[in-house]
Order: structure tokens, then sequence, then C-alpha cells
């Protein structure tokens, strides 16, 4: 009998190798070929295969510790895949278990959402720790959302009882909601881009952020600063089905921007104009029925992330988005116009 630390303290049986396969090592294993390689070959909390066997042997091992969980005990793999299990929700799966440890990996593109509620509940358990990406944002499939930890060798059943029962309750842990292909109605606003003094660069770039989760546009109108005519093509576009109105320009306060005015008058109601978000604080979110309606300042031309950014991908995985949420993004809401833009990988809007 061995008592051995990175055992929890746990009483460890020693054991011929030949009779150890299915047997749990207690403890790291050490290889050494000269010349060759210097390091773990088995790490604790190793489960002893038949094919290891001949490795075992050949690194002179005739005996190994293992440990033999106790009733109400679960080994960290076992655990880590029933903790992973609970956490993961639609949208999410994971991979592993090694030493105690999976990742939660999403299985296709989408809007990652976190319940803080749980993932916090898991981390002041003791035994269990989980890190996640931020709430909130586009993630690609394949990407990693989280990883998920056992501490010890063994831990407690009640425990993970405990944890699957609270995530049961309140989960799930982590969500990735699918983006919904939509048509997008554009309206680019603006004299100078009627008369064709300047070129249009609002629908290019709305484009090629809305086709980044697979959505297109589809109709787009050129028109003059004037309520009357913004408004009736935003009933327009929404009558046609577009999924999304997008309003391009006009929404400083400067006498000729009219486009803020337009929005309310086209009857849509304005959830906020004006947001704790830079770039992007003379954004306008509004919706028509259950159609949004988003003025965008110019600022969504010539800077690479945007409050726009912040908001397209919970509104094209179908989400309602509130002032209060908008509210709460002054703080993270700064970008810090970095030379090479790595949005979403960033503290932009976290």
């Amino acid at each position: 009998m061995l008592r051995c630390g990175p055992a929890a303290g746990k009483v460890l049986k020693k054991v011929p190798v030949r009779e150890s396969t299915g047997l749990v090592l207690g403890h790291d294993l050490t290889q050494v070929v000269p010349g060759v390689f210097k390091g773990v070959a088995f790490r604790r909390g190793h489960r002893i295969r038949p094919e290891d066997l001949p490795q075992l042997l050949a690194m002179g091992k005739e005996h190994i510790y293992v440990y033999v969980p106790e009733p109400g005990e679960v080994h960290e793999d076992e655990a880590a895949v029933r903790l992973a299990t609970a956490l993961a929700g639609p949208g999410v799966h994971w991979n592993g278990p090694r030493e105690g440890k999976v990742n939660l990996v999403a299985a296709g593109p989408g809007l990652l959402r976190v319940s803080r509620v749980v993932i916090d509940a898991v981390n002041a358990r003791g035994d269990m720790v989980v890190a996640t990406l931020h709430d909130a944002q586009p993630v690609a499939a394949g990407q990693v959302l989280a990883g998920a930890r056992v501490i010890p060798l063994v831990v407690p059943e009640a425990l993970v009882a405990a944890v699957e029962e609270f995530a049961a309750a309140h989960g799930p842990g982590l969500e990735v909601k699918p983006f919904r292909p939509i048509k997008a109605g554009v309206i680019v606003t603006g004299n100078e881009v009627v008369s064709g003094r300047v070129r249009d660069g609002f629908a290019p770039r709305v484009e090629e952020k809305l086709a980044r989760y697979g959505s297109s546009i589809g109709r787009v109108r050129y028109l003059p600063d004037g309520t009357g005519g913004i408004a009736a093509a935003i009933h327009e576009m929404a009558t046609a089905g577009m999924g999304m109105i997008l309003v391009c320009g006009g929404m400083s306060v400067d006498a000729d921007d009219t486009t803020p005015a337009a929005i309310r008058e086209s009857g849509a109601r304005v959830v906020i104009y004006g947001t704790p978000v830079f770039p992007g604080a003379m954004f306008m979110l509004a919706y028509l029925d259950e159609v949004p309606v988003l003025g965008l300042p110019a600022c969504v031309l010539h800077d690479p992330a945007t409050v726009f950014d912040l908001v397209l991908p919970r509104l094209l995985a179908g989400e309602r988005i509130t002032r209060e949420e908008i509210i709460v993004r002054g703080v993270g809401g700064l970008c810090r116009q970095c030379a090479t833009c790595t949005y979403p990988a960033c503290s932009f809007g976290k």
C-alpha cells in the first residue's frame, strides 16, 4: 500500500502490471530513453489498457500503484464526462476526457450563450472548474467554447450529482444558437449618394457582414434625406418580407440628417437611440412589429468593429434585444482601435 498526494490522500494498491488492465493509475510514471526521451509516459488517472502492458514492462515496471474507487466516489474522467454532459446545451458537444478534463465545442456556427448562474455555481462548489469564452459572441463550428476540469483524482458522487441537478434546473450552461439566414432590406440615405457625388460604401459593407452569418441583402434603395420617403421605404421592405431593415447614414444631429426621425415616423418602436458603445454612439435600434429596424451611423463604413457587430449576431440568432441590455454595454464598450482588429477575440463589448 502507498499513501500518495496526487490521489487526494487515498491509499493506493500495489498490483502486478500483468494484472492491471482496467485499473486506474494512482501517480505519474516517467520513462527515460537515453538520448531520445525523458518525460511522463503515463499520467495519474490513466486507465490501464491491454496495449499499455508491453510499454510498462519495457520501462521496468513489474508492479504499479493503482487506485480503486470506494463506494460513493467517482473517478476524475467519469466525473468530467458527467460535468460536460450536464453543461452542454443545444449546439454544443464535448471531447475527451483526458486527465479529468474535457473541452466543450461548438457543433456548428452560431451565437454562444453562457449561463453565468450555472458556471459560477459549478466553480463555487470546489473540486470542479469551468472556464468559458465570453457570452453572446459569434462562434464557428469546431471552436472550443469551454474547458471543464475535475481537480482531484476522485470526487464524491454526491458532488457530481448536485452539479447535474443544478444544471438541469438552471441550465443549459452553454448553448450555441444557430444563425437564421435572412434577406435584409438596405436603405442608403443622403443627397450626395443619390446624386452620384459620393459612391455608396454602405451596401457592400453590410453585405460583407451579413455574409459572415449566412444572410444577404434582399433589396437596396437609395433615397435623399427626408423623413417621408425613408419611412415609406421601411414599410415597403417590411411588406416585402425583409427579415431586417438597415437604414444607413443620416444618423447624427445635423439638421439634414433625418434618419432617426424617419424611423420614428414609420411607426417602428424605438428601443434606443444613442448607445454607450464607441464606435457606434449614434446607433438606433427599433422594431416595426417583429422586424428589427437599425439606424447605422457612418462608423460602420470605416471601423472594423462597431456596435453593429455586437447586435447583428444576436438578431440573426433570433434574439430580441432590450434597452437595458444595450445600456450595460457601456462597461467594455470602448473599442481599443487596435492596428490589427481581432474582434470578437478581444474585450470589445464584453
